[in-house]
């Protein structure tokens, strides 16, 4: 009995740590998350990510809720640059810079 508790125990151990390891790539095929826009304003430096500049921004969707939005890009862009990301979960699909006119009203 102690042997099945123990595997049981390790076993939801190792799924729950591979989940976090591998969230965006879950989410990327995930048929329950819907795409959403989400806007951000670039305000941080980013993180170097082997040659290219990782981005981990807080931005808003069209609702007004606060998403988490991670990007990578080959240059640094400048702060107070607009950006739209269109993400699934933790997963973003792909993003365009914008000007300021082209955010939804009331976001920022």
């Amino acid at each position: 009995m102690k042997k099945i508790l123990f595997v049981l125990i390790l076993l939801v151990a190792v799924l729950l740590g591979s989940y976090t390891l591998m969230k965006e790539s879950l989410d990327r095929f995930n048929p329950f998350i819907k795409k959403e826009h989400v806007y951000v304003e670039i305000n941080d430096t980013p993180a170097d990510d082997d040659g290219r500049y990782k981005y981990r921004v807080t931005g808003f969707n069209t609702d007004g809720e606060e998403k988490k939005v991670t990007f990578t890009t080959s240059t640094i862009l400048e702060e107070g640059t607009y950006v739209k990301a269109l993400v699934k979960g933790s997963y973003t699909e792909n993003f365009e810079m914008i000007t300021k006119n082209e955010l939804p009203e009331d976001l920022f």
